[in-house]
């Protein structure tokens, strides 16, 4: 019997060395876990404000592509005006010639009668 209590006895203590061990183990992990946690909290916020940029981002690239097809209006605005401006040019230089042929010859016709 005193063997038994020998070999439990034994068995006891290196259960109660291991749980020592274990215990600082588990104090040493203790912080580590704690540091990651915080890193896990953090990077779920950032991705949160990753994903916020990106829809800032997207919206102003939304913006700027209605600003360039403004922009394209009013670059092309003036090539169109001076093409207006030419047409009416010709035309009143048409006109003009064409007016003055026109009473060239009515004063030729009263003259002659």
């Amino acid at each position: 019997m005193q063997e038994k209590e020998m070999e439990l006895l034994e068995r006891l203590t290196a259960n109660e060395q291991r749980a020592k061990s274990n215990t600082h183990r588990l104090d040493k992990m203790e912080p580590i876990v704690n540091e990651i946690h915080t890193m896990s909290n953090t990077m779920v916020q950032l991705v949160e404000e990753i994903k916020h940029t990106n829809e800032t981002v997207s919206s102003l690239d939304e913006k700027v592509e209605r600003m360039d097809s403004r922009v394209d209006i009013m670059e092309r605005a003036p090539a169109e005006d001076l093409k207006a401006y030419r047409r009416t040019a010709a035309a009143s230089i048409i006109s003009a010639i064409a007016g003055a042929a026109a009473a060239g010859i009515l004063a030729m016709a009263v003259n002659f009668i």
